[in-house]
């Protein structure tokens, strides 16, 4: 919890100082790499928590993985993060960066699962739910499929779920089913 709040902070400074020097794309494509790369690489999170290897090692490593493929300011940023012994955090600053960047842009972020890949037709219709119910017009779509969610979708946008699949539908019916066999047998 903790590094949360953290990597907050580290964002929201590193989004201001994007913003401030007018290269806040260049910052968001970086924190979009950082993101990707911490999630593909389990090893390079156990690192950076790990408090047996010193810091310079893991600026070294992180200079390694991303130099010459961040911007000058990013890799100051790590080194400043290295000095300060919030390497931990760096895992969380990604994504709390990207989530203040479409808050502050207006975006909005929807995941949806589907049991098969979505139409056209289906898609808009998602967009359209979702701007209903946020608000923002620009809407983020990341697709799923999961096939035993059997039809139907499951759409996640913040802390809000929709769950209209039918593997739901199907356990709400047999959890009723199996309350009123009980009722019936008092």
């Amino acid at each position: 919890m903790a590094d949360q709040r953290v990597a907050a902070r580290y964002a929201k400074s590193l989004l201001d100082l994007g913003k401030e020097m007018g290269t806040l794309s260049a910052v968001k494509d970086d924190m979009d790499l950082l993101s990707k790369t911490m999630a593909e690489s389990r090893e390079l999170r156990l690192l950076l928590r790990n408090p047996i290897v010193k810091h310079d090692k893991k600026l070294a490593i992180l200079k390694a993985i991303f130099g010459g493929k961040v911007s000058d300011m990013t890799l100051r940023f790590f080194t400043i993060l290295t000095e300060k012994n919030r390497e931990s955090a760096i895992e969380g600053i990604g994504p709390e960066f990207l989530a203040q960047y479409n808050a502050m842009q207006g975006i909005q972020s929807a995941e949806v699962t589907s049991a098969t890949p979505l139409t056209a037709v289906a898609r808009l219709e998602i967009r359209k739910l979702v701007t209903q119910q946020t608000g923002l017009t620009d809407v983020q779509l990341t697709e799923k499929v999961d096939p035993e969610l059997i039809g139907g979708f499951v759409l996640r946008v913040g802390d809000n779920q929709i769950d209209d699949s039918v593997r739901t539908s199907l356990r709400r019916m047999r959890t009723s089913l199996q309350e009123n066999s009980y009722q019936s047998k008092l």
